[in-house]
């Protein structure tokens, strides 16, 4: 893979100068989902699906962008003196914002480059393809201009450019896992206080699968606003009664006593999940230290009728393939993950029931909506990094 890379990196930009290759991860989010900016707790992994990117510092202000996934694109030009988002950069505005988030945060970047990058990912999946794009332009920053900075601060850096540059108000779950992942562990992240710690996952006989829908709906963006609108909005009516300063700082006892304070049913609704959701995931990482995977799965699964439910992020198709996977012996847990209303399940099999799973599930799935899923059996990899 890399080989090839680096043959189309020449052949566009030519061979010479000191040319460096880096990845970038994928994520995905094994249970805490909509808890992240809810000041709760998240249990994300680093995959080893990812995107590569090829990198070469430039003696003038000049950058370039290619990318293999949109080569009908070309290479796209801007420069360091024309960071401002719009319509026509297409994906380059996710590098690009995290460039100009750069030199918002005081780190000086001088000279253009030329990037080549390549992601499999597959896209709109859920699974972070701009978190990873964004966390492998701060690593590349970081090596090719030898700035001193940590990955946990890449990551803000990757969250404060989506937020501030991108406009989705994203909390800092899938920068920072991008980031900060470690092969074979899950990173169980207090996103209040941004203090984490790696859980090992080793599933003795089964495996992650992550199940694609195909489908992403046109509402993600704006209903993610809006969900955190209304949880930002139950959070001020609870702080009339309670004194917290975020909804992970309830326990789902307290929720139930002062839950009346919050004036409008559906923010009501928003809340429950949020606290319901960030305590099912301490438990779960409890779960998981305790090697009781039934127990996580468990979990897993009401994770997903609350998301379905309460938080309504869910969609008819993703409801479709996590009601197939229940139904299927050897299936320890199933839910969405990601922002939802479409995207990917995360599912954990028992080994012997894999092949069966894709089977019926790929079959049930496009009996009942006409699309064909796709299935990724994935690995625990480790965070961003020069290769």
């Amino acid at each position: 893979m890399e080989k090839k890379l680096m043959e189309t990196f020449q052949k566009l930009y030519g061979g010479e100068g000191d040319i460096r290759t880096f990845f970038s991860p994928g994520r995905v989010n094994l249970i805490g989902e909509h808890t992240d900016y809810n000041g709760g707790h998240v249990f994300p992994c680093a995959l080893t699906l990812g995107t590569y990117g090829i990198a070469r510092k430039r003696n003038d202000r000049k950058i370039r962008f290619y990318s293999d996934n949109f080569s009908g694109l070309g290479v796209m030009e801007t420069s360091l003196d024309d960071l401002v988002p719009s319509p026509a950069a297409k994906w380059t505005n996710y590098p690009k914002g995290v460039i100009w988030a750069f030199e918002k945060k005081g780190y000086s970047i001088a000279q253009g480059m030329d990037v080549l990058v390549y992601g499999n990912i597959p896209n709109g999946s859920g699974l972070s393809s701009s978190a990873s794009l964004e966390v492998l332009t701060g690593v590349i920053l970081k090596d090719l201009f030898d700035i001193e900075i940590s990955m946990q601060d890449i990551a803000l850096i990757g969250q404060y450019s989506e937020n501030h540059y991108n406009g989705c108000n994203c909390g800092i779950m899938d920068q920072f896992a991008v980031a900060m992942g470690k092969k074979d562990c899950a990173v169980f992240l207090d996103t209040n206080t941004l203090q984490y710690e790696y859980a090992t996952v080793k599933l003795e006989d089964a495996k992650i699968v992550i199940t694609n829908s195909k489908v992403k709906h046109s509402l993600v963006d704006s209903a993610y606003n809006d969900r955190r609108r209304e949880s930002e909005t139950a959070l001020k009516d609870l702080q009339k009664v309670v004194d917290i300063r975020t909804l992970g700082d309830l326990t789902e006892e307290e929720f139930e006593i002062h839950k009346d304070a919050i004036g409008d049913e559906i923010c009501k609704k928003r809340a429950k999940h949020a606290v319901y959701e960030n305590q099912r995931t301490i438990r779960a990482v409890k779960a998981l230290k305790e090697n009781d995977i039934a127990g996580f799965g468990r979990l897993m699964n009401q994770s997903h009728i609350s998301l379905r439910d309460d938080y309504e992020v869910s969609c008819e198709e993703i409801d479709i393939l996590v009601d197939l996977a229940w139904k299927i012996n050897g299936v320890v847990g199933s839910r969405i993950t990601g922002g939802g209303f479409g995207g990917c399940t995360v599912s954990i099999v028992k080994n012997d029931a894999v092949e069966t799973f894709v089977e019926q599930v790929g079959k049930g799935y496009k009996e009942q909506t006409g699309h064909e899923a796709e299935f990724y059996v994935v690995e625990i990899g480790d965070g961003a990094r020069r290769l």
